[in-house]
């Protein structure tokens, strides 16, 4: 007899499988685990829900597959009660949901609906995007960052407009430029409702925290284990749905840390992470790397034309966005003053501006700022750029805002005195 069949033989009349397995005792469920790296097993232990003995290799333990079936109904019911109203949901169109879904990596909803509608407003379709200028793409993208992502998507777009169709497969999606397994995976089970899973951040957070797995979520053989194991959970007549479902649990109640809402959560029956008392502790992820912390300075030079900027190189760090002139270092005044005249300007009225610091992925800027006016002059490699300019053409990056927030009463007042 299976496993299977013993545990539908002695299941309590009047009890689910889903009940059976949240009565488990914590000797039952715990030698199913998964082990991580020695890392992780730190982790895992110092919250005192490290299991004891541990099966390696196995990130899904056996004691849950049998509910699986009954978990994606669960999920899914839960999904259609209280998923969000987002401009994206409900979407069949494989552009729209494949822009909405490169904005939302590493980016808060509420932070990408503004830029999703601009977007949509400004390219409306695959041809419009594959003929934009990438001037007019680090526009619409200013603030998002990870700019790459939208020039990656104009490569793709040139590929679907040259092919006159948006492929249906995961295998197709997945030649694109910028397309991952997760974005392939998003774009066709939701547009076209194929039966492939889509697995980001959220969903793995959740499925490490129901199978109570203490493998690193970074691995590649943790990601294709769960990867398998939402392919294994999909609703096929509801694919896009279901995944959807998953992200939205991780996104809105199975959160990080003690913001977790168990309580709320559908699978809360069978979470062994919450019944073992794991759930603040889990996923496993590798500790981050500390930033690179440098210093900066910025020359905001002011004129009756504007302010004066400069294009970035084309490759690297915010490669071709505009930017003030930036030096490396923290300047004293007297060296604000050098750097400005060697570009040609005979400043007046130099005030030192309040510092602060920009936080990347991987790096720290700490910003310093100098502004000064002057007469318009002319310097290679910039351009004077007025108010209407900085707002609809020049895409500056978000390590400046707190300076370019200033640029429209520093240019102002320099008309003023000018007059």
């Amino acid at each position: 007899m299976t496993d299977a069949a013993e545990n539908e033989k002695i299941t309590p009349p009047g009890k689910t499988r889903r009940d059976q397995l949240s009565g488990q005792s914590a000797a039952a469920a715990e030698p199913r685990m998964s082990r991580g790296s020695a890392g992780s097993d730190r982790s895992a232990g110092a919250s005192g829900c490290a299991p004891a003995s541990v099966q390696a290799g196995a990130v899904v333990p056996a004691a849950i597959l049998d509910f699986l079936p009954e978990l994606s109904q669960d999920i899914l019911a839960w999904y259609d009660k209280n998923a969000r109203t987002l401009p994206w949901r409900g979407e069949r169109d494989a552009y729209r949901i494949w822009v909405s879904e490169i904005m939302l990596q590493q980016t808060r909803v509420e932070a990408v609906i503004p830029y999703y509608e601009r977007f949509l407003t400004a390219l409306p379709d695959v041809a419009s995007l594959a003929r934009a200028t990438d001037e007019t793409l680090h526009k619409l993208w200013e603030g998002l960052g990870y700019y790459s992502r939208v020039l990656n998507m104009k490569k793709a777009a040139g590929i679907l407009s040259h092919d006159g169709v948006f492929p249906s497969s995961f295998e197709q999606l997945l030649r694109l430029p910028g397309f991952g397994r997760y974005t392939a995976g998003a774009v066709a089970s939701i547009a076209f409702n194929q039966p492939v899973p889509a697995v980001d951040g959220n969903v793995l957070r959740v499925l490490a925290r129901i199978t109570m797995s203490f493998t690193d979520i970074s691995g590649s053989r943790t990601k294709k284990a769960f990867e398998a194991l939402a392919g294994t959970m999909l609703i096929p007549a509801r694919s896009g749905d279901f995944n959807q479902a998953l992200m939205e649990l991780g996104a809105t109640v199975c959160l990080p840390g003690a913001r977790a809402r168990c309580a709320e959560c559908p699978a809360q029956q069978v979470c062994l992470s919450r019944q073992h008392g794991c759930v603040q502790s889990l996923p496993i992820s590798p500790r981050k790397k500390p930033r690179t912390a440098t210093e900066h300075t910025a020359l905001i030079l002011i004129s009756p034309r504007g302010v004066l900027i400069r294009q970035r190189a084309k490759t690297g760090l915010l490669a071709g966005l505009w930017e003030l002139p930036c030096i490396d270092g923290q300047l004293s005044r007297k060296q604000a003053v050098d750097e400005m005249e060697k570009l040609g300007a005979d400043i007046r009225g130099l005030v030192s501006l309040q510092p602060y610091r920009h936080i990347f992925t991987h790096a720290e800027w700490h910003m310093h700022g100098f502004a000064a006016t002057t007469r318009g002059f002319m310097a290679a490699g910039f351009v004077w750029a007025d108010e209407r300019e900085l707002k609809d053409r020049y895409a500056l990056p978000s390590a400046l805002k707190p300076y370019v927030r200033l640029l429209g009463a520093l240019i102002e007042s320099a008309r003023t005195d000018a007059r």
